[in-house]
């Protein structure tokens, strides 16, 4: 394990470590301060961490090394994640989660349905069958929840395409259907969707929307012809999507913040990793260059100053610990969306991505290099 892909395992351990080894021993609560932005985060914080966290390492425990040093740490970290979905889902644990009360562990709990697709064998063929039945009636239990009219409609459908992937036969068709039709109507053109009706300049289409419509389709989408029709459409413009965000990468490993939600860091880039994890990169854009933009986007925000506190556990901000950029909405747990910038190591170690050095567009077109016009994508897809 050398070079980049040894920096993001290890970045991704170091990240995650806190949460699945505390959540593996049942003292997740004790363990984990809540850094928040309004007063009653504690009710969700936990199970955003653990989801958040399962969502981005998912690939990674899925697809990599089973011998070796890599092979040995990530099988440790696999044991820990199926421990802690057994400590969050058991209604005897301390650890036991908040999957009802409120809005957001509707959220939270799409993103651990997420992790489950991304990794079915280590995050759920593996688990006991109580654990499964625990996991099943958590994921059950969030449809009292009434998603907001936004990409909130994409957390209800991947918690019941987790449900069909897990053998449930009373899978809701419906809240899938509403989820995928409500997107389609929203698209805006050249690869963005609206969150809802209007558009805002953020990076929900690469913390939430594209990934999950991409992975939701990916399980169900045979399940009727006009879903298959629009994955089509969906993979089309999630083509055109990830060269925008690669183009977002500035020479420096920076990038523009913003809109909401900054304090979830590099997960802002989750899509053009989950891109590249799929090989299915524009053509224009090398596995390479893009890794070496991402590495250097890591770099940036993760060793800034205060990026963690003493114990290990991630501080709330966007270039170290800036409180003031969370919203009332960001509490400790909702930080770990971060992790999904690591999806590409689920690709193996000889594979292109993780070979050789490149520049990255922007870093090509501010040294003078004579590179082709960057076209929008037509309006018929």
């Amino acid at each position: 394990m050398t070079g980049d892909r040894k920096y993001w395992v290890e970045t991704l351990v170091r990240i995650a470590y806190p949460v699945l080894h505390s959540l593996s021993e049942r003292r997740l609560v004790n363990d984990m301060p809540v850094e928040a932005g309004e007063g009653d985060r504690a009710n969700y914080t936990y199970l955003e961490a653990l989801g958040r966290t399962l969502a981005g390492i998912a690939p990674w425990l899925e697809h990599g090394p089973r011998c070796g040093d890599e092979g040995e740490i990530r099988a440790r970290i696999a044991g820990m994640a199926r421990l802690a979905i057994e400590a969050a889902t058991d209604p005897n644990s301390p650890d036991f989660m908040n999957f009802t009360k409120g809005g957001q562990p509707l959220v939270d709990a799409a993103f651990l349905a997420n992790g489950v697709l991304r990794a079915p064998n280590e995050l759920y063929e593996l688990l006991d069958e109580k654990v499964k039945a625990n996991l099943v009636i958590a994921l059950k239990a969030t449809r009292i929840i009434r998603p907001v009219f936004s990409n909130w409609l994409l957390f209800s459908a991947m918690i019941e395409a987790a449900l069909y992937r897990m053998g449930a036969e009373d899978w809701d068709r419906m809240r899938v259907d509403y989820a995928l039709r409500q997107h389609e109507q929203w698209y805006k053109g050249d690869g963005v969707y609206g969150d809802g009706p209007a558009f805002h300049w953020d990076y929900y289409n690469s913390f939430v929307i594209q990934p999950m419509m991409i992975d939701i389709l990916d399980v169900i989408g045979d399940q009727f012809g006009d879903w298959s029709t629009l994955r089509n459409k969906v993979m089309k413009r999630a083509v055109r999507y990830a060269a925008v965000l690669e183009r977002m990468i500035s020479p420096e490993g920076t990038f523009p913040p913003i809109g909401r939600s900054l304090a979830y860091r590099f997960g802002a880039f989750q899509h053009l990793s989950l891109m590249a994890l799929r090989d299915e990169l524009p053509e224009e854009l090398l596995p390479t260059q893009v890794r070496c933009g991402l590495t250097a986007v890591i770099r940036r925000q993760i060793e800034m100053p205060g990026t963690f506190d003493d114990s290990g556990w991630l501080r709330i901000g966007f270039a170290g610990r800036q409180p003031d950029i969370g919203e009332g909405y960001i509490s400790t747990g909702s930080l770990y969306l971060c992790t999904t910038v690591f999806l590409a190591l689920g690709l193996p170690s000889d594979a292109e991505f993780w070979q050789g050095e490149a520049e990255w567009t922007s870093l090509m077109i501010w040294s003078g290099r004579n590179l082709k016009l960057d076209k929008a994508m037509s309006n018929d897809i």
